[in-house]
């Protein structure tokens, strides 16, 4: 009966970290809509990046506004954040994300904490800053779809 117990006590312990295949393509495919948007900002493709927002979303960042929502946030934050870098000089941007820190799905919706790292010049200068990129995002039947993001960079004031 000791046995017993301890072989029970010893499978509930490694319990939660056996990832069950369903759960593993869940998150397959919701890293792959993050990188997808990232790369969608790398290729200047406007119509990708936007293709993987939500219906609505919401947007927060360190440039002014700070914040977009609605129908159009992610349109209106990249028209914004090409006027921002011409006014600031600011060119060769390109965005990259690491691992993510942490990715949680519950249903149909999910949590992802990635770090990035933001290259660019500014006035010819080459600048790299570092950052903590949070998403939310929704399932729905085109796949997973960013319903909003929150940069919170570590690293340069114009």
């Amino acid at each position: 009966m000791r046995r017993m117990i301890l072989l029970l006590v010893a499978a509930l312990a490694a319990a939660p970290l056996i990832v069950s295949p369903a759960k593993a393509s869940e998150k397959t495919d919701v890293i792959t809509t993050v990188k997808q948007y990232v790369a969608s900002f790398n290729n200047g493709d406007k119509n990708a990046w936007t293709a993987t927002c939500a219906a609505q979303a919401s947007i927060i960042d360190d440039f002014p506004p700070h914040a977009w929502q609605g129908t159009s946030a992610c349109a209106d934050w990249w028209n914004d954040d090409v006027a921002f870098d011409k006014k600031n000089g600011i060119t060769d941007e390109n965005l990259a994300v690491g691992e993510p820190q942490r990715l949680e799905i519950n249903g149909d919706r999910a949590y992802v904490l990635v770090p990035a790292t933001d290259t660019y010049k500014h006035n010819g200068k080459p600048l790299t800053d570092g950052a903590v990129w949070t998403f939310a995002l929704q399932k729905v039947t085109a796949g997973w779809r960013i319903t909003g993001w929150a940069w919170s960079q570590r690293g340069t004031d114009y």
